[in-house]
């Protein structure tokens, strides 16, 4: 019963922690080729001042969890940017039923935002707690993990690439073309994947936080079992603009689908909106 309850809460977060597990493919018999990264993009999304806030619903719109994004300067390490996040259990059904409160920090730098480290913090359920690293040597084409005080592991990569959260982030970044898919390298599951996204269609939605917004159905194709396990399609809306924001993320799983509904936004460098931040704790 509590593996079920972790398995279904993981999802809530699995757009940003599992883009893996696919395959290069072929379209009209060429090659999906890598994305490519716009710089005007970049330099708004990794302006080191970004928050995203999620309150996370289950079908039918139950609310079971949130999630709290930030992009900022990191402290410890002058010239790197750390993608924080933060996904609890707080003011959702399962918060007494079995709680989760799980910190992710990854260190990228670099003119492609690549990772350098990236560690987690697990607290589930009453007494599970585990401390994960990951190390990715980019130039040596090596990744090291290990978690709590067990022995670390290398794994040899074929070239560069991006964990769960940088890949997301890479992807936001992209010159996005309808019915142009694109591939972003995402190390998962002990291995390099070219993980293919897919740029679907231009929708507008008509209640989001930050009002009535274009956008940009972007869906990578996952099949993967990670640090949180997840089946069926998931389907990420980037406005459609300079500013990028992810305002809604759908992912359908075995008994409906979890949907992750943007409910607070800061970036001093995108004008565009106005600013909604929610008083969340992180305590």
């Amino acid at each position: 019963m509590a593996r079920n309850i972790r398995i279904t809460l993981g999802v809530l977060f699995l757009c940003l922690l599992s883009i893996a597990w696919a395959v290069a493919g072929e379209v009209s018999g060429e090659r999906i080729p890598l994305g490519r990264q716009r710089q005007d993009l970049l330099e708004t999304i990794y302006s080191g001042h970004e928050i995203l806030e999620y309150d996370i619903s289950w079908t039918g719109g139950l609310k079971i969890g949130e999630m709290r994004l930030e992009i900022r300067k990191s402290k410890e390490r002058p010239g790197f940017l750390e993608i924080y996040v933060l996904v609890t259990t707080d003011n959702g059904l399962f918060k007494y039923i079995y709680p989760i409160k799980d910190t992710h920090i990854t260190w990228v730098h670099g003119p492609e935002r690549l990772p350098y480290r990236y560690e987690v913090w697990q607290k589930e359920g009453w007494n599970y707690e585990a401390h994960r690293v990951t190390k990715y040597r980019q130039k040596r084409n090596l990744v090291e993990y290990w978690k709590n005080k067990e022995p670390k592991v290398t794994y040899p990569v074929a070239g560069f690439v991006h964990n769960e959260f940088s890949s997301f982030f890479s992807t936001r970044m992209m010159d996005l073309q309808l019915h142009h898919p694109f591939i972003v390298p995402t190390f998962a599951d002990h291995r390099r994947n070219e993980v293919v996204v897919e740029v679907m269609a231009r929708t507008r939605l008509k209640n989001t936080v930050l009002g009535a917004v274009d956008t940009i159905e972007v869906m990578p194709i996952m099949k993967f079992e990670g640090l949180y396990d997840k089946r069926g399609d998931t389907v990420i809306w980037f406005t459609d603009d300079v500013c990028r924001v992810p305002v809604k993320i759908n992912s359908k799983i075995l008994l409906g689908s979890l949907t992750s509904t943007l409910v607070g936004w800061e970036n001093p460098r995108c004008r565009r909106y106005e600013k909604v931040i929610l008083e969340r704790s992180d305590e």
